[in-house]
């Protein structure tokens, strides 16, 4: 056995700030809420401007996949070298912009676009919350740090949902004179940005933290880019795992509602509270499984322990990803439920682990080479995967049983990958003694 020791120049963390984790948790959850708030709503939107589930598919999807993509290191670079509590004002402004134009989209093209703004801002939200914690946070803390980052998460998707299919209903009964004649899924769009853009005010009292636990001086982005190829053999598997999980949790927010009404007869208004209860239950527990996961592997002082649990909550997801074929909503509900506890506790621990195996000055380049190939395989091909299932099996009326295997196959690549991950994983930067 060798003890592992940091390297001497990093200076780590002395203190925890947790209200500067409590603004970037309600940063989070406006940004998700605008980001979300267009599931419930799709089908309306799709009946609306008469579009394709193809066609709906690559707005869910591929609208925030490649310009992630293309996006994705230059954002990683002002993550790691550069303001990030500017560029949280920037995405933001970004976010609230593309969730008003939704309102005034005329056809695939200004929805795809309007989407797309919304989407990509909103997701790169997180890279830089989990980045600023970091310097926020000592070690031990930043799991649950990113715990309380993530009730932010977390209550975006469901508030997103619930507020999403609440609003349409009441907007449908009762329309606002200031919105004029816009239908009730445009309107609900006009408030929600109008709502995010409050967003706005508490970043103007956040102050950009110091860095800590740098390996590397200076802004280059091949040194950084060198020292990622030399972790591969810890970092290819891992997002494998991820893009697996990536791939259900998003195939499954995207299609629920669908399958709903297509399914199940019911429409928005019927299970827009519940199924928003749902979201945020399931994932906040298993954000809370994940945190007490991520903390016990991390006190065990073991290389690999810390992705134990991801490997546990991998295997729990796959027969959660059943729940589109259930006979009835109760069982749709429970498996739903089971898949999002998986997933939330496997993104809770797979933060954590970049927060705490990777160096300050790697951890933006990190998460936007995940960025890059999750926002290629998991946001831009998840849903079109399904819709092609369906076309496979006899059309859009087995769009529930296309769902269900594309999740149970995307279960099974993240519990491979992150199997392989915690055999090959580095030792944690800041903390002292971890046997090999």
């Amino acid at each position: 056995m060798t003890a592992f020791q940091p390297a001497p120049h990093f200076n780590s963390v002395e203190k925890t700030t947790w209200a500067p984790i409590a603004i970037l948790s309600l940063i989070l959850l406006g940004a998700g809420i605008m980001r979300a708030v267009f599931s419930p709503l799709q089908e309306a939107a799709m009946l609306d401007l008469k579009l394709s589930d193809f066609q709906m598919s690559l707005v869910q999807g591929f609208a925030a996949g490649l310009p992630g993509a293309i996006i994705a290191l230059p954002v990683a670079w002002v993550v790691d070298h550069g303001n990030r509590v500017r560029l949280l004002l920037a995405l933001i402004a970004g976010c609230v912009a593309g969730t008003v134009w939704t309102s005034y989209s005329v056809d695939f093209t200004t929805l795809f676009l309007s989407r797309m703004l919304a989407a990509v801002c909103a997701n790169c939200v997180l890279a830089v919350a989990i980045s600023l914690s970091a310097d926020l946070c000592i070690a031990d803390h930043r799991g649950r740090a990113i715990l309380v980052m993530a009730l932010g998460a977390f209550g975006g998707l469901a508030g997103g949902f619930a507020l999403g299919g609440t609003l349409v209903d009441v907007l449908a009964r009762h329309p606002l004179d200031f919105l004029g004649t816009l239908a009730p899924w445009r309107a609900t769009h006009v408030l929600v940005g109008l709502g995010g853009s409050l967003g706005l005010l508490p970043l103007f009292w956040l102050r950009e933290p110091q860095r800590h636990e740098v390996e590397h001086a200076g802004s280059a982005l091949r040194p950084a880019l060198d020292a990622l190829w030399r972790k591969r053999g810890f970092l290819a598997p891992f997002f494998m795992g991820q893009i697996g999980v990536s791939l259900a949790d998003t195939s499954a927010t995207i299609w629920a509602a669908p399958v709903l009404i297509r399914n199940y007869h019911l429409q928005p208004g019927d299970f827009s509270i519940w199924m928003g209860g749902l979201l945020f239950a399931a994932s906040l527990g298993g954000a809370i499984l994940g945190a007490w996961g991520a903390e016990r592997g991390l006190k065990a002082r073991r290389r690999g322990n810390l992705l134990a649990g991801a490997v546990v909550a991998a295997a729990i997801g796959i027969p959660g990803a059943l729940f589109p074929i259930m006979p009835g909503v109760a069982g749709f509900a429970a498996l739903l439920g089971l898949l999002l506890v998986s997933g939330g506790a496997i993104n809770l621990i797979a933060s954590t682990a970049v927060a705490v195996l990777i160096p300050n000055d790697e951890r933006g380049i990190c998460i936007a080479a995940f960025g890059i190939v999750n926002s290629l395989f998991g946001l831009g091909i998840a849903p079109t995967l399904v819709t092609f299932g369906s076309w496979a099996l006899g059309g859009a009326q087995h769009l529930a049983m296309s769902l269900a295997m594309i999740d149970v196959l995307t279960c099974i690549l993240s519990l491979v990958g992150y199997t392989l991950a915690m055999r090959n994983a580095p030792a944690p930067l800041a903390v002292k003694g971890v046997r090999q």
